[in-house]
């Protein structure tokens, strides 16, 4: 629609000719609760919007964006505008300014099912509607008339009128509430993108922060249906500690006001940093077992969620190209504040085997692109919440630190949220102040680290004397930028008791091609040299070859928990870059995962070991691959000490790696209680996850969901439901889920997907072949007619990549060529599955190599 995709251009001259002094929002959402469905387009609320601001000169002409049905009104310093002249669907003309001006929209904005706006939510278990707003990077305009862009910031005053019965909270404190119209205490200047509105019949507990003379109140809120799964004392206990640690280090106390905590129904992200009323999904809130990983993503997401009250609410990027500037500080921020604040210090550990394959994997792609990225326009900017700016940037962050210091870096950001509160920077305001404290050549840095793409390999090269001694250890530096790297080198030995064991460390600057470590030089000779040990620096770790032999043979008896999430992550590495072939692998999980002790690393080598047999391993050894995980799966399970986590997490990745009719037997008697495994407890989330491949493998039938439906009538259980319903191996199904995906917008965000998810079998590639060619087909349409992260989950869930073939690749080469004016977002999701798929059929070559004698 002309007008939706704002451009950078765009925003900038509108900037340079306005100035906002205010917002007056005013919400009707009675209509979320009645019965009917409007028989002739979307449900829609009433919004009204009174917008005070300066024009930098007397008749100057822009535009205000708003995405909505209908406008019934627009009022432009006391003149009436015809609605049908001035309102194209997506923006409002506004010409002739005066200095100071007042703009009245009185607009109907429909409700979301897509997670973007004002999404209404039903709870298919007790009928209660429940709404949350979700607006980043530009959807406030679908609920209210506005600015829409980060750095035109403004005060806002919330008025909202509810149903009966309902609470509202808003970014402002509540100020009073009467006959269900509630009103909201002025905010401080925000962006657009981070006012909020949560309303409904939510579950609400409170509590209350106090450091000195500051106290904060704070509150955390989740559906009734979720009440009595709600952890809000851990969740109060984290934002505490929290608070603690920004306080302490940033020196510039929370400046929003309260602090509540909204755990929130279909949620596309994994939360969301508005200022005063933070969102997450609801699935932080765990209705069955799990392991302290998940406690841990929590806590992690509940402190980068609170660094952004400073990176990226107190101060704000001016556009989306530097949208490191709160992404990559909160991501770091994240893992920093764990280990040093809260029970979870081990979070570096899951930082480098976790988060960071997020980042290589990205900056691998055609796509990639610098941290500070180039951001044309808001379709670019959605796309570019990526492994880069969250994860790459956080770990480059992590580099900067060991590069200028840890209180240099801390009083950087305190003079930087001092210089630049309630405004808007660019790099050169943090690299200036960081410059400053730290005395270093920040540019320099800058070109490198935050300016160029790519990911550098780093590898160990040793030269021994005739004592066995190291002669010279170098290190070599690959890539097409070649960086500055801080990194420490460990050497390590094995140990009478079998252990791997550092006895040797020193950090090193790399820079270049080869840098020589010469404090290593006279060193006893290790087993294993480690680059990049303690995880200081953003590459991918190479081995020697005795390196390489050696965790072939003792990789379970590395001793320190990270040093051992770091050789994981660098084997990972070297089988997606096809340099290890994909049994070797899974041999490596099969033989050592099991002494795994950090469950969050083992939870991503089960995940690791399915994609590697799904995308990585030859067709022709697939299966007996997979019978193997399964059976070494099975293996752990029944030696795992019984009520573990640990006895959890492989029990979830037997059923998911099951593939034989024995395994599907076991997992029935399971369900119905005629097997035990001892300790294991199998609740409704577990449950659901032993129902999917058996529904994916034939082993269950409709009646079997249907009655796993009844006995868990909830949203959770809906969704569990859609996903297993489309896994089924059946041709008439698979044409239902595309149907329902491609054809229909009648599924909301969360079922449209489990529908993807489900209909996506591994063990499905034949019935899903007649999808291949349909997918290229639909993609245009798609993207024009559903929302943007409709489209995304579409374009990105029905990719072909099952159909790992050279006929595949070459079908989507064909319409990259022939759609060169395709949407460009478009177009770089299409690139980047396609580039996933000649990556997945270069590691199959390199596996079936293996097997092919010498």
């Amino acid at each position: 629609m002309p007008g939706e995709n704002l451009t950078r251009d765009e925003a900038r001259e509108r900037a340079e000719l306005l100035s906002v002094d205010g917002y007056e929002v005013v919400l009707d959402l009675r209509s979320a609760v009645d019965e009917a469905e409007p028989a002739d387009g979307p449900r829609t609320f009433r919004s009204v919007t009174t917008i005070r601001f300066r024009a930098a000169a007397p008749g100057v002409s822009t535009f205000a964006d708003l995405l909505a049905p209908s406008v019934n009104a627009v009022t432009l310093n006391g003149r009436e505008l015809d609605p049908a002249a001035v309102f194209d669907g997506t923006r409002i003309a506004l010409e002739g300014l005066e200095s100071r001006n007042v703009l009245v929209v009185d607009a109907n904005c429909a409700y979301s099912r897509t997670g973007e706006g004002m999404h209404r939510f039903v709870d298919p278990e007790d009928g209660e509607v429940y709404l949350y707003t979700q607006y980043e990077p530009a959807d406030a305009r679908r609920v209210y008339a506005n600015f829409e862009q980060p750095d035109l910031k403004a005060p806002y005053r919330f008025t909202v009128t509810a149903p009966e019965g309902w609470q509202v909270w808003s970014n402002g404190a509540e100020e009073s509430r009467e006959g269900g119209v509630w009103r909201f205490a002025e905010t401080a200047p925000i962006s657009t993108y981070i006012t909020c509105v949560v309303a409904g019949p939510y579950h609400y507990v409170t509590d209350t922060y106090t450091r000195g003379d500051l106290t904060i109140p704070l509150g955390a809120m989740c559906r009734k249906g979720l009440a009595k799964h709600f952890d809000a004392d851990d969740v109060f206990l984290v934002t505490k500690q929290g608070f603690d640690f920004f306080h302490e280090n940033f020196d510039f106390p929370y400046p929003f006001g309260k602090y509540d905590q909204a755990f929130v129904p279909e949620y596309n992200l994994g939360a969301m940093e508005n200022p005063g009323m933070v969102t997450f999904r609801e699935e932080y809130i765990f209705r069955g077992k799990v392991t302290r990983a998940s406690y841990e993503r929590r806590c992690n997401t509940i402190l980068h969620e609170m660094a952004h009250m400073w990176f990226g609410d107190l101060v704000t990027m001016k556009w989306w190209d530097d949208l490191w500037l709160k992404e990559s500080f909160a991501d770091f921020m994240g893992s920093f504040s764990q280990v040093e604040a809260t029970r979870f210090d081990q979070a570096w550990v899951t930082f480098a085997n976790n988060r960071k394959a997020w980042a290589y994997r990205a900056d691998q792609l055609p796509s990639t692109h610098p941290i500070t990225a180039d951001i044309r326009d808001l379709e670019d900017a959605k796309l570019n919440f990526d492994g880069i700016t969250y994860a790459k940037g956080a770990a480059v962050l992590k580099q900067l630190v060991a590069y200028v210091g840890r209180e240099a870096f801390l009083e950087g950001a305190r003079r930087y949220f001092k210089a630049n509160a309630y405004g808007n920077t660019t790099l050169d305001d943090l690299l200036s102040v960081l410059g400053e404290v730290s005395g270093r050549d920040m540019a320099e840095w800058s070109r490198a680290w935050l300016q160029t793409a790519g990911v550098n390999a780093l590898t160990p090269e040793v030269a021994y004397d005739a004592a066995g001694r190291i002669a010279e250890l170098a290190v070599v530096q690959e890539g097409e930028e070649l960086r500055p790297h801080r990194i420490g080198v460990g050497l390590y030995r094995l140990e009478t008791d079998g252990s791997l064991v550092r006895y040797a460390r020193v950090e090193a600057d790399v820079a270049g091609p080869r840098t020589v470590v010469a404090e290593l030089a006279g060193s006893s000779r290790p087993d294993l040299v480690l680059v990049n040990d303690e995880d200081l620096t953003y590459c991918k770790i190479r081995f020697d070859e005795q390196s390489l032999a050696t965790l072939r043979r003792h990789l379970g008896s590395v001793r320190d928990p990270l040093a051992r999430a770091l050789c994981w992550s660098a084997l990972w590495n070297l089988t997606r870059d096809g340099l290890m072939p994909a049994r070797d692998f899974l041999s490596l999980v099969l033989a050592f995962a099991g002494r795994e002790s950090d469950v969050g690393v083992l939870q991503m080598l089960h995940a690791q070991a399915l994609g590697a047999i799904t995308h990585y391993a030859a067709p022709a050894w697939r299966e007996q691959g997979g019978r193997e995980l399964a059976a070494g799966a099975l293996h752990e399970l029944r030696l795992a000490d019984p009520g573990s986590e640990h006895q959890l997490t492989w029990a979830r990745f037997f059923a998911a790696s099951a593939s034989s009719e024995g395994d599907f037997q076991l997992l029935l008697g399971l369900l119905d209680g005629t097997a035990r495994i001892d300790g294991l407890e199998v609740d409704q989330e577990l449950r659901w996850d032993f129902l999917l491949p058996l529904a994916a493998h034939g082993a269950v039938d409709e009646a079997v969901l249907a009655a796993e439906l009844a006995r868990d009538d909830t949203a959770s259980g809906k969704r569990h439901h859609v996903r297993c319903m489309a896994a089924r191996p059946s041709a008439a199904v698979k044409d239902q889920a595309w149907a329902a995906v491609v054809e229909s917008d009648a599924l909301s965000n969360a079922l449209v997907e489990a529908t993807i998810a489900g209909m996506q079998q591994p063990s499905q590639r034949a019935l899903l072949a007649p999808y291949a060619e349909p997918y290229f087909a639909v993609l245009e349409r798609v993207w024009a007619d559903r929302s943007i992260q409709i489209g995304m989950d579409v374009v990105r869930g029905l990719f072909p990549s099952l159909q790992d073939s050279e006929a595949t690749l070459a079908a989507a080469d064909a319409w990259l060529a022939e759609r060169a004016g395709a949407a460009p977002a478009l177009r770089r999701l299409v690139l980047e599955s396609r580039d996933d798929l000649a990556r997945a059929l270069r590691a199959q070559s390199r596996d079936a190599a293996a097997a092919t004698p010498a």
